[in-house]
């Protein structure tokens, strides 16, 4: 099944109040097994990459591997590009067959940020590629881009709906109360904001720092309108644990499939309680196929 923007697969998990967990990947081998994962499960899922891994593992060369996986597992598959500033990237990614990028300007001005947002949407929404933008700033680090827990800013509502109708953005991803990354205690979100965003904003929402959040309310959260559940530090820490617990109790084991197979299933593990986790299972529908 070739790649799919994501904007109908997130539209339609909106209306039918279930997630879609977009996956942060690694390494090509990681794109197989979130294909895998989902495709057990029978689950749309959006593969999803950082500026940092483009620049290590090629835009170009990420694309034909994922579309490979999508064909091979024959699974609805969308390809993102997360947290971007830069505008040549974007394009790298639009070009080399992305299906959805975020541009990420919420540390601008709002209309800074609107003004950038807008440039990406000239070049991106009329070849169907969806296109992310944020408001507030989740706390946290995501590649190098680093928001200090006192300078995270909760998005505000009204703003949010300024900011859709000045931009016709397909998908937004509001600050509120998420972080990057594990959390030291329970997060702090605040479920009124997103039901106070989603009243008046029609476009699915996005849920960032979606690692470690309680299931009950990632849940909640995606009842409220938040259409993607974005998952990467939980995957990338079982991934690592399995292969160090590999070497710390079968030290002369050097042969990579050992090691690799433990991490595959240590990770493919967490994907699949994601995407039960957000209601996505069994919802590979005709209109996808």
């Amino acid at each position: 099944m070739p790649l799919i923007s994501t904007t109908p697969m997130l539209e339609k998990a909106r209306a039918d109040k279930h997630g879609i967990v977009a996956f942060n990947v690694h390494s090509f081998d990681s794109i197989f097994w979130v294909l895998e994962a989902a495709a057990e499960l029978r689950s749309p899922v959006i593969v999803q990459t950082t500026v940092g891994t483009v620049k290590q593992l090629g835009a170009k060369n990420i694309v034909q591997v994922v579309t490979a996986a999508s064909e091979y597992y024959d699974i609805p598959t969308g390809l993102h590009l997360d947290h971007c500033t830069d505008l040549e990237v974007i394009k790298e990614a639009i070009h080399a067959g992305y299906t959805s990028v975020m541009i990420d300007a919420s540390m601008h001005s709002f209309e800074k940020n609107v003004e950038r947002t807008k440039k990406v949407i000239d070049l991106a929404k009329s070849l169907g590629v969806n296109i992310e933008a944020e408001l507030g700033k989740v706390g946290g680090v995501e590649d190098d881009i680093v928001v200090n827990e006192e300078d995270a800013q909760k998005a505000v509502p009204i703003e949010c709906k300024q900011f859709v109708d000045s931009t016709g953005v397909p998908t937004l991803a509001p600050a509120i109360g998420t972080a990057h990354g594990i959390y030291k205690g329970k997060p702090n979100i605040d479920f009124n904001r997103i039901a106070e965003i989603a009243k008046i904003v029609d476009v699915p929402l996005v849920l960032h720092g979606g690692s470690a959040v309680p299931d009950e309310d990632v849940r909640r959260c995606v009842a409220l309108g938040m259409a993607k559940v974005n998952v990467s530090t939980e995957l990338k820490n079982a991934y690592s644990e399995a292969i160090r617990n590999h070497f710390a109790t079968e030290p002369e084991s050097l042969d990579p499939r050992a090691y690799l197979q433990k991490a595959k299933d240590a990770a493919k593990e967490i994907a699949k309680s994601k995407i039960r986790m957000v209601d996505s299972e069994n919802k590979v529908i005709p209109s996808f196929v």
